[in-house]
């Protein structure tokens, strides 16, 4: 017989963006399975995202529900708040996870390139956070960003993409700052999780992995788990990045 322990999450709504696919599926089946409804965002991953709330809701009905978004759209955030909020009732947690990724080598870079990268990765969280920041007030939620370990140590031949997800890192932080104490505001950096869609070099894979701590990838899962950690048991946690890298940043 389950009780209210085993649903520390239930009663409040998380919005996920990217939630329809790769670390933000994880997430959102996480977090659900922890209590929470769930806002699945995306922008052109509606059957997935359809296909993924269809699921959730057969477990728990009205626990899920799509929203389609372009993140790039500033003007378009406050409404996908209020939709989320229209919908729910409220809003708890916001995870900001849809981002963009290329290679940028110097001397290619483009305007459109940097616009994308810095627009998903940055532009777009701190955007949609402060559209979110009343609601998450009320709450006294949590805000929940997608760094990345190359926010920290810049990734060769993608200087744009370090840079964005190094200003998020400082976002997480300053927010962390702004918004307290009535919002917690934290990063997790993933290393060697998920390789990029398309592929990589199993050669560039093998170095990547010997140069971990632990001498393995890791999964979405181990993303969603750090996830769940802040939102439903790290309540004195607040400015701060995780690692999930196995050791890769040491």
């Amino acid at each position: 017989m389950s009780n209210a322990a085993d649903f520390p999450l239930a009663g409040r709504c998380a919005l996920v963006t990217g939630g329809a696919r790769r670390l933000g599926e994880a997430i959102v089946r996480k977090l659900h399975a922890g209590g929470a409804s769930v806002a699945v965002h995306h922008r052109t991953s509606g059957g997935e995202a359809d296909s993924l709330v269809s699921e959730l809701n057969a477990i728990r009905t009205g626990s899920a529900a799509a929203f389609a978004c372009d993140l790039l759209e500033v003007e378009a955030l406050p409404a996908l708040v209020a939709d989320v909020v229209a919908r729910f009732g409220r809003l708890d947690i916001l995870v900001n996870n849809a981002s963009s990724f290329m290679p940028t080598p110097v001397g290619t870079i483009t305007a459109a390139q940097f616009d994308d990268l810095v627009g998903t990765n940055l532009r777009a969280p701190l955007f949609l956070s402060q559209a979110a920041a009343p609601e998450l007030r009320r709450a006294h939620g949590l805000i929940l960003n997608l760094a990345d370990i190359h926010g920290l140590r810049p990734l060769k031949n993608h200087p744009v993409y370090s840079a964005a997800k190094a200003g998020l890192i400082m976002l997480t932080k300053s927010l962390a700052r702004e918004l307290g104490p009535d919002v917690r505001v934290n990063a997790i950096a993933p290393g060697p999780v998920l390789w990029p869609e398309g592929g990589l070099d199993p050669t560039l894979q093998d170095e990547i992995i010997a140069r971990t701590a632990l001498k393995r990838t890791g999964s979405p899962d181990d993303v969603a788990r750090a996830a769940y950690f802040f939102a439903a048991e790290a309540h004195y946690v607040t400015g701060q990045v995780l690692a999930v890298d196995g050791g890769r940043s040491v």
